[in-house]
């Protein structure tokens, strides 16, 4: 089953939405601007199925229950030029993006591995105190050991 992004399925997307999608989608197409009344096929990224057999641009559907398919019957040029006006094009260094990605993961990694290693070494020392407090070697000095007869007890008058 497709995961949907925060409980949002393809059927919440708004009207208005999918109309300026498909309005840019015909404008943008080669054959479709020149037509009227083309189906505008939509399904979640999911749902595509590419073969290596296939030609270029041709894709397929898993599913056919999870295809849309909206009608767009002309070109309405106000949708085109709310859009266009709101267009942001960036040419993005993508190599460099990655690299600064790459590095703040690896910056990310050291930390987590520095954080366990102090971890550890708190462990190890907390193990070792309660080792120390478990063992009777610190009782075991000779300065602390006394005898019966240091302290003037005689065992035998007891009888």
């Amino acid at each position: 089953m497709a995961r949907r992004c925060l409980g949002q399925g393809i059927d919440s997307i708004p009207k208005e939405v999918l109309i300026d999608c498909a309005q840019l989608v015909k404008a943008n197409s080669i054959q479709g601007c020149k037509m009227n009344n083309i189906n505008v096929v939509y399904t979640p990224w999911s749902n595509l199925k590419k073969t290596g057999d296939m030609d270029v641009g041709q894709i397929g559907f898993h599913r056919q229950k999870e295809v849309k398919v909206l009608t767009v019957e002309k070109k309405i040029n106000e949708i085109l030029n709310r859009l266009e006006k709101t267009k942001d094009e960036r040419f993005p260094d993508l190599a460099a993006e990655k690299e600064s990605r790459n590095r703040e993961e690896q910056n990310e990694r050291k930390a987590q591995i520095q954080e366990m290693k102090r971890r550890e070494k708190e462990e190890m020392k907390k193990r070792k105190e309660t080792e120390e407090l478990r063992c009777y070697s610190s009782l075991m000095k000779s300065e602390n050991m006394s005898s019966n007869q240091d302290c003037g007890y005689d065992s035998d008058d007891f009888m």
